[in-house]
């Protein structure tokens, strides 16, 4: 994915980190698969955000806590 994948805009819901394109939190990820939620509950529940997007970020997040543990 090379377009960017994460907003933060002040005028969006404070500056909080959102998918990029979309009103949609980063962190309602997080928390819906905390709960045990799938990532297709997830992408049922906020349809602005493409699996692309959601598996791109979960990747990021991956290799930082891989780099992190290393």
């Amino acid at each position: 994915m090379t377009e960017k994948l994460i907003d933060r805009n002040p005028d969006v819901l404070g500056g909080t980190p959102v998918f990029s394109g979309t009103r949609v939190p980063v962190r309602i990820l997080m928390e819906h698969l905390e709960a045990g939620d799938r990532l297709d509950d997830f992408l049922d529940d906020y349809p602005t955000v493409t699996r692309e997007q959601a598996v791109a970020l979960l990747e990021r997040a991956t290799v930082q806590l891989v780099g992190d543990a290393r």
